[in-house]
């Protein structure tokens, strides 16, 4: 691809990608990032892109890539060195006391890091899957008493669970947590 068809393909179809980056990202700001990054990956490998193929998948495809490994980065960073300090957290009402066990502070961040993480992510699930597992894990309830305050059969409560964990468990994978 020479350089008047990269410029007609980013022309023809570089809306459609900028939209998509934004999706993905979920704002503006970052979507206009992982554009521009998926761009300058393009623009790197125009030489062996063919004009003839189809282009627009290779760069929607490059744009994934690129924001999977950015999310992998940035979850691993947070998880070596969180971005809030020490004093920050102990204004918000943890507690670092107990220096003695494997309660260290660093421990303390990492596992706070962790649930803020897993929240995270059940916040996002449908409203179906999300229900059980918040009446399961916060409130400390058995499937037998979330049936009947949904009103809908054990098997289905099971179900509903199972798929949720299934959706955080590739959730979690996605971001590289490995546990």
């Amino acid at each position: 691809m020479n350089n008047d068809e990269f410029e007609r393909f980013v022309l023809k179809f570089g809306k459609d990608i900028l939209r998509f980056c934004r999706m993905t990202a979920g704002d503006a700001e970052n979507g206009n990032e992982l554009y521009q990054d998926t761009m300058l990956k393009l623009l790197e490998k125009k030489k062996r892109l063919d004009s003839m193929q189809n282009t627009k998948s290779y760069a929607l495809s490059t744009s994934i890539y690129l924001w999977k490994n950015k999310k992998k980065k940035y979850a691993n960073r947070m998880r070596l060195v969180p971005m809030d300090s020490m004093d920050e957290m102990s204004d918000e009402g943890y507690a670092f006391t107990d220096y003695g066990n494997e309660a260290s502070p660093e421990h303390i961040i990492l596992k706070q890091n962790e649930v803020d993480i897993i929240q995270g992510f059940v916040k996002t699930l449908p409203e179906k899957y999300r229900i059980p597992i918040y009446l399961y894990y916060s409130a400390d309830m058995q499937i037998k008493e979330i049936s009947k305050i949904l009103g809908l059969p054990e098997g289905t409560v099971k179900s509903r669970m199972r798929k949720a964990k299934k959706q955080l468990k590739e959730k979690l994978e996605a971001i590289g947590y490995d546990r």
